[in-house]
Formats: C-alpha cells, structure tokens, sequence
C-alpha cells in the first residue's frame, strides 16, 4: 500500500492516479446526464418515457448496492472498482457506436440503461472503501474534501461544455436526432477508460492479501446491517440520514423543476441555475469544511443538527419563492451546509468502519440517498396532487428541522465527534 506521512493527499501516488482518473470520469458523468435525457426526447418526444428510463438505470443501482458493498469486502475494492468502470465504458461506448450509427432503438435504451445502473451499484461502495486504503487516516479529511470539490466542480463545468458539444454536433443529423449526441456518449467512454486506466496502475495491500471469503454474500451482508446496528452512534447517524433522504432529497428532485416551469419565467434555464447555484454552494461549502470542522472543535454532531434545521427552514422558505434571484440564494445556502457537513461525516464514518466491513456499511449509507431519494421522489410526485407545491415545500422543509431539534436532546446523535471516530463499534 502506497502510504506517506504528509500534509497533503497528494503526497501519495496512488491517491493521486486515483483523484485524477475519478477526475475525468467525473467531467464525462456530465456528459450522459446531459446527451441521455436529450436524446430520449429526440426518439419519443416523450417525458414519461426519460422517467421510465431513469427508473429503469435506477432500481438496480438501488437493489444491488447492497449485495455490491458485500462483494468489496469479499475481494480487492480497487478490483472491483476497475471492473465496473471497464464495463461502463463498454455500455456506454455501445450506447455512443448505436446513436453515431443511426441504429439506436428505446428497447436497446433500456437494456443498456440497465446495465450501467447495475455497473454503478457496484462502484459506489467501492469507490468509497479505496481511498481509506491510500491515505492515513488524519488526511481522509482532506482527501473527501478534495474529492466533493472536483465532483462539484464537475457539475458547474460538465454540463455547460455538453450542452456546446451536443450543440455543435447538432447539424450532421442521424435517424435518431444528432450525431453531438452521440459524441458527446463516446467523450463519457473515453473518460471511464482514462479511470480504468489510472486504477490499473494503483496498488493496494488488498490486491495482494485479499479478505478471505466466509459464508454466502447474503451472510456477509447481514453480518454489516447487524455490526452498524450494534453501532449506537453509527446506527443514529444512519437513521437521521434515510430521514433527511425521504423528507427533503426526494422531495426536492420533484419540486425544484415544477416550482421552475410554474413560477420562474426563465423556465428550465431557472432549473439549471438552481441546480448550479446548489452546487456552488457545495464547492464553497467543501472549501471551508476543514477551517468550519477545527472551529466547532470536531463536534460533527452538534454542526450536523444545527445546520440541518437551517436547512429544513430555507427548503420552507422555497415554497414562497417566486424569483429566480431568491431561489438561487437559498440553493447556495443549502448547498453550502451540505457541503461543510458532508465532508466531515464522510470522514468520520471512513475513520470509524472497520476496513473489512467498509464496503458493506457505506453501501448502506450511500443506499440511504441513492436509494430511498428516488421512491421518495415518486411519493412526492403524488402528493402534489393533493397539495400545493408551497405545502409540499414547508412540510419537508419544517419536518425536517422539527427532527434535526429533537435529535438534538438525543446523545446518541449530540454527542458524535469527528477527534473519536476511531472508537470502536459497539460503543
């Protein structure tokens, strides 16, 4: 394993081919989340079918990363890393070979929307359970820091250079809209295979020394719900974090493009600035997470709960915006304790999860937003027609910080600090 004593991250060579690699696959994750969308509406001219194919790309992310967090710890995180980008760049180079070609069907759509999902639920925890293993554990803060800015970063630059590459390409027509399109699929391949190529070069102990298998991948996965459950500050956290999903994350992904086609004149440009302007606020956010973690003195707990029920306040206040200027600065806002939050519970989980269960418990985590957000979403969607899009936003938004205050009156939640997060489970 490829570990020095420094200050910075980037001090290690495998931290770095693993930040640059994830880098540029990144940038070209914009580049599908763009040209996808655009060209289910080139073949259908449809909206309900692009939902049917997110649905379709995201119930096996959903229902496999579970089983994916067992498979990491049952072999090397950086194997199984590289795998599943290696057959991302091959969907998704068919998907842009298809499109370029003039061939593309929505059945294929499916098919290949499919298996990148499947692909994904395997990557996540095994993203999140390779870079515990490069750096020292008193850098995995600067590290998540690093690695929320670039993924923010990729969200302001990414889709703006899509847009001018599908725009670009968008003369020379195929049966099935515009060749940028395709294009703009085969750069997303291109960027999984320089990942592939970076991880190929990286080394870790667990390549060589990989965890010995031990009963059926379903045993292996109860064994981390129940070593999390033991956990009684792990297991709070976890908790809260599904009811932040459900009541805000899901929520918000229904009621930001409504209240931008319903209330904004600029219409879906006011959706991309308010998703812009949320991301924007992260990369601030994740900046300023290390100087905001030393003045709070690592009390992650007592931070995470105040600026939740600040943020439950201003998705409340959402529900009043009718201007894009106000909107926008509540977007940063939110973004901006998201982001200052995020980093240090990341690295408060990475320090306090045994290595050999890493891949299991964070794909609990990370199932708790990729997950839950989505049928929250759907529940939304049917709430709203019941309700206003003003009530659906005050009651997520005051639900909420009516949870983050009373959990504040819990210890299991107040007490959390990032200095003891290497206190052993069961604590």
């Amino acid at each position: 394993m490829d570990r020095r004593h420094g200050s910075s991250p980037f001090a290690n060579r495998s931290f770095r081919l693993l930040f640059t690699g994830s880098t540029i696959s990144a940038i070209g994750d914009q580049f599908t989340l763009v040209a996808l969308p655009w060209l289910v509406l080139q073949i259908t001219g449809d909206p309900a079918q692009l939902g049917l194919v997110l649905a379709v790309m995201a119930l096996p992310r959903a229902v496999f990363m579970l089983v994916g967090g067992a498979v990491v710890d049952r072999m090397s995180a950086r194997r199984v890393l590289l795998n599943a980008r290696a057959v991302n760049a091959v969907l998704i180079g068919l998907l842009a070979g298809l499109v370029l070609v003039g061939a593309i069907r929505m059945w294929m759509l499916y098919a290949l929307a499919a298996g990148i999902g499947l692909a994904t639920a395997f990557a996540y925890p095994a993203g999140s359970s390779l870079a515990p293993q490069l750096v020292e554990p008193e850098q995995l803060h600067a590290a998540n820091s690093l690695f929320m800015g670039m993924r923010q970063l990729s969200l302001l630059i990414g889709p703006a250079v899509a847009g001018l590459v599908i725009r670009a390409g968008s003369g020379a027509a195929t049966a099935h809209g515009a060749r940028g399109t395709g294009i703009a699929f085969a750069i997303d391949a291109f960027s999984f295979l320089c990942s592939v190529a970076s991880l190929s070069m990286i080394r870790v102990s667990s390549d060589r020394h990989p965890p010995a298998p031990a009963g059926s991948i379903f045993a292996n996965l109860i064994e981390g719900i129940r070593a999390l459950w033991r956990d009684r500050q792990m297991r709070a956290l976890v908790g809260y974090l599904a009811a932040g999903s459900v009541l805000v994350g899901g929520p918000l992904q229904v009621a930001l493009p409504v209240l931008a086609r319903t209330r904004l004149a600029q219409g879906a440009a006011a959706f991309g600035i308010l998703m812009t302007a949320n991301a924007g606020g992260m990369l601030i956010g994740s900046v300023a997470s290390g100087a905001v973690t030393r003045l709070t003195r690592g009390s992650l707990g007592m931070l995470l709960l105040c600026a939740d029920t600040c943020v439950g306040l201003a998705v409340a206040a959402m529900g009043e915006v009718h201007s894009l200027t106000v909107g926008a600065g509540i977007m940063v806002l939110t973004g901006l304790l998201g982001g200052t939050i995020q980093i240090s519970m990341m690295t408060w989980l990475q320090r306090r999860v045994p290595q050999a269960l890493m891949g299991r418990i964070m794909s609990v985590v990370m199932f708790t937003f990729l997950g839950m957000a989505p049928l929250a979403a759907a529940l939304a969607g049917d709430l709203l027609k019941v309700m206003s899009l003003t009530e659906l936003l005050m009651g997520a938004g005051l639900s909420l910080s009516v949870i983050a205050l009373f959990s504040l009156t819990r210890p299991s939640m107040r007490a959390i600090r990032l200095a003891s997060a290497a206190a052993p489970a069961g604590d």
